[in-house]
């Protein structure tokens, strides 16, 4: 027998639980999908990069904040501010794991240096400096734009093609931009002092890792 006044778990086909899993289900393999296509096309830009990135990403993060607050039956506004503070975390989340997948310490990602440059991953960072309009974001265009692999000269130089074009700045104040917007939510969910000081921590361990 459940103990007196404990709250049953919601079913998962309950509107709501179910609608918010299946939701963000759909958004994740869309935004999977439209970053794999990325990597063949040469016009990806920076709104539909960040499109892509709330479906594979804050999606995930959004669902799973919202299914907490209606696990706990929290009242409809409670719920969406909870979601919206974890879809401006998701965001932050992967402009960070963008920057690592560009600059990050191999013995920290599992990653070796310049991933995602090798297979020419349109990340958020080489996104805005591709449109950035500069004499940089053009070199990296046409490094990006060639059909033989990049070795790891070529690989160097399009980090430094991106930080020169500004993306690396961009992703790195956008992510603090996400994270301001994140807590900002966050302060109106009614938490608890103790559950306020733990969701910050949170949203500052995801943006403040080793960029």
């Amino acid at each position: 027998m459940r103990p007196a006044g404990e709250r049953p778990p919601i079913p998962p086909g309950r509107p709501g639980g179910g609608t918010e899993f299946s939701g963000a289900l759909l958004a994740l393999v869309a935004g999977q999908g439209a970053d794999l296509t990325f990597e063949t096309r040469a016009d990806v830009g920076l709104a539909e990069c960040l499109e892509m990135a709330a479906g594979k990403t804050a999606s995930l993060l959004a669902a799973a904040c919202a299914l907490g607050a209606l696990a706990a039956r929290a009242e409809a506004e409670r719920v969406d501010a909870l979601r919206q503070f974890g879809r401006h975390l998701g965001l932050a989340f992967q402009l960070v794991d963008d920057l690592l997948g560009i600059w990050g310490d191999t013995a920290v990602t599992g990653k070796p240096v310049g991933s995602d440059l090798r297979s020419r991953k349109k990340s958020l960072p080489v996104v805005a400096a591709l449109s950035s309009g500069t004499p940089a974001g053009d070199g990296l265009a046409a490094l990006y734009h060639r059909t033989e692999p990049l070795d790891d000269a070529e690989i160097r130089t399009a980090a430094r093609l991106v930080e020169e074009a500004g993306g690396r700045r961009w992703a790195q104040e956008e992510a603090g931009r996400q994270r301001t917007a994140a807590v900002t939510r966050l302060a109106t969910a009614g938490f608890t002092p103790d559950g306020t000081r733990a969701l910050t921590a949170l949203a500052d361990l995801i943006t403040r890792r080793d960029v």
